[in-house]
């Protein structure tokens, strides 16, 4: 069973939105099982739809208005982000730019979302079901930045980005039966990432999740561990690592046209690896 892992990064998700656009010019979807974590939860939605270009659409028009990502929404909600308006406003059903639901549940293959449980710490694993009748709200806690964004509850429950509690699921994969994996990055694949900066700011943000917090702290040795582990398992044949060559001091919210479009461009350059891998 192939399953393919996309690790988000905010604005970094320009890199990945290439990948699939290459892969849908192809004609195929080779995946048995998707795992998005954050902006990769979103971008697979719209690769499993089969809706060529909508990524990138996100990152160089929508992510630019005040509606999307503003001090102004800082100040009235307390998230820098408004979740709410990509992910319901834009992508629901009736908004500017829909996710197409009739081909997205069509689709044969498995997805799961990544979303770290605020009050646990935990991570949480919601699958396509959730989403069918275009409830985003799985996507919408996965992409919730600590910093940046309140928790977005789901179903009840208080959920932050996914790549606090789980930020590379390959394990993940591996229980729900994949055999091989396709590894998706945003940060060069050499990239060690280093501990929690700004502890006193986050911890502040943070107060009344405390067990986020502390899956935060954690989060830089989990990350490398298990790109690390994922990286012996290419060595193995059974798996593959896809990443930028350099990212160009690109961070998660930056929003650069000119650094945004080139990262489109490389992923769709790269797009051929992944297609070689499925083949081989």
């Amino acid at each position: 069973m192939l399953g393919i892992i996309d690790v988000g990064g905010g604005m970094r998700g320009s890199f990945t939105a290439g990948i699939y656009d290459y892969i849908l010019d192809q004609g195929v979807q080779p995946f048995d099982y998707l795992i998005g974590v954050s902006a990769g939860s979103g971008n697979m939605v719209s690769y499993l739809a089969g809706q060529r270009g909508r990524n990138i659409r996100f990152y160089l028009d929508y992510a630019f208005r005040r509606e999307y990502m503003s001090m102004h929404n800082m100040l009235r909600t307390g998230s820098y982000i408004n979740l709410d308006y990509p992910y319901t406003f834009l992508s629901g059903p009736g908004g500017e730019d829909p996710v197409d639901l009739e081909a997205f549940n069509a689709s044969a293959a498995r997805y799961e979302a990544v979303v770290t449980d605020a009050a646990t710490g935990n991570p949480v694993y919601y699958d396509k079901a959730l989403l069918r009748d275009g409830n985003f709200d799985p996507i919408k806690a996965s992409c919730a930045v600590p910093g940046a964004c309140q928790p977005y509850p789901v179903q009840g429950r208080p959920g932050f980005d996914g790549g606090i509690a789980d930020p590379v699921p390959y394990k993940r994969a591996l229980e729900q039966g994949c055999d091989r994996i396709v590894l998706l990055l945003t940060r060069p694949a050499d990239y060690l990432r280093p501990p929690l900066e700004h502890q006193e700011v986050l911890e502040k943000a943070l107060r009344r999740w405390p067990n986020a917090y502390g899956a935060l702290l954690r989060r830089a040795v989990r990350y490398n561990r298990d790109v690390d582990a994922v990286k012996a398992m290419e060595k193995e044949g059974r798996a593959l690592v896809v990443a930028p060559a350099d990212i160009t001091g690109m961070s998660t919210l930056t929003r650069d046209k000119e650094l945004v479009e080139g990262l489109y461009r490389m992923g769709y350059d790269q797009g051929k690896k992944i297609m070689d891998f499925v083949k081989a």
